[in-house]
């Protein structure tokens, strides 16, 4: 009775996308590319509601999403390119395909070999490299990982994590070593290749590199604000203040906050 339930619901979603492009202005002129913009958007609308935990968010930005995918395919119908009921086709026969540890008689031990065979799949099926499949217009922290990860999948992997740090601490010595020596797109690169080497450690840890770095961004924002508001109840402005004034402000927002975060390792 759930999946019919379930079935109803989509079914009626469906129902109302056909409506909507047949009799909403805005919906009615809708393209892919005035879509596109909007869909990256969403999609950071949910990342935001994930690293929030924000549960009822998730379902509202899922949804949006969800909604998103349904106009692809009105309007790939309407362009015959492809119907709704091709999406739902394409990526239940690659899922099959891709898991036969499920569907076949292929044995696996562990996540690890299903990641393995998840790629040499793709391969066989036409794909040039293991990179292939990364996004060119990820942001830069996700792509890191994806690209990590995709090269793990045949080996090219550090051991240990020991190792791995060992990697960051020598490219912190070649930043070092070009900033000796001013060249300005010699230093951009070897500041690159260290975060390339801290995302890989990340990894490591077991840490989402991007979502570490997205609950900082957070956290900065909300005490750089605390600090503003702040000053204000003192009446001064942050132009009108010294470094050593605002970072009294700013470690006795840290002290209160604290007692609710609990204690930090080491505080931002």
């Amino acid at each position: 009775m759930q999946n019919e339930s379930v079935a109803n619901a989509f079914l009626g979603l469906v129902k109302i996308m056909d409506e909507l492009r047949e009799k909403c202005p805005w919906d009615k002129k809708q393209t892919i590319q005035t879509l596109r913009p909007l869909t990256i958007e969403e999609t950071y609308e949910l990342a935001d509601s994930i690293t929030e935990k924000d549960w009822k968010g998730i379902k509202e930005e899922a949804g949006d999403i969800l909604l998103h995918i349904l106009f692809y395919a009105k309007i790939g119908s309407e362009q015959n390119q492809f119907t709704l009921e091709d999406i739902i086709k394409g990526v239940s026969e690659k899922l099959i395909a891709r898991h036969p540890h499920i569907y076949g008689d292929v044995t696996v031990k562990d996540e690890e070999e299903v990641k393995q065979n998840w790629e040499k799949l793709k391969l066989k099926e036409g794909k040039r490299s293991v990179l292939g499949g990364v996004p060119k217009s990820l942001p830069s922290v996700v792509k890191a990982t994806r690209l990590q990860e995709k090269a793990k999948q045949v080996g090219f992997e550090w051991d240990t994590r020991e190792k791995v740090w060992d990697k960051v601490t020598e490219e912190i010595a070649e930043l070092r070593e070009a900033e000796a020596t001013g060249d300005i797109e010699k230093i951009e690169d070897e500041f690159g290749d260290l975060l390339f080497s801290m995302v890989n450690y990340a990894r490591f840890l077991q840490v989402d590199a991007e979502n570490a770095l997205e609950r900082t961004n957070k956290k900065f924002i909300s005490r750089f604000t605390s600090m503003e508001q702040k000053a204000l109840q003192e009446g001064k402005a942050l132009t009108d203040m010294t470094l050593e004034e605002m970072d009294a402000i700013w470690d006795s927002i840290k002290k209160q906050n604290a007692a609710i975060e609990g204690p930090e390792k080491k505080p931002v």
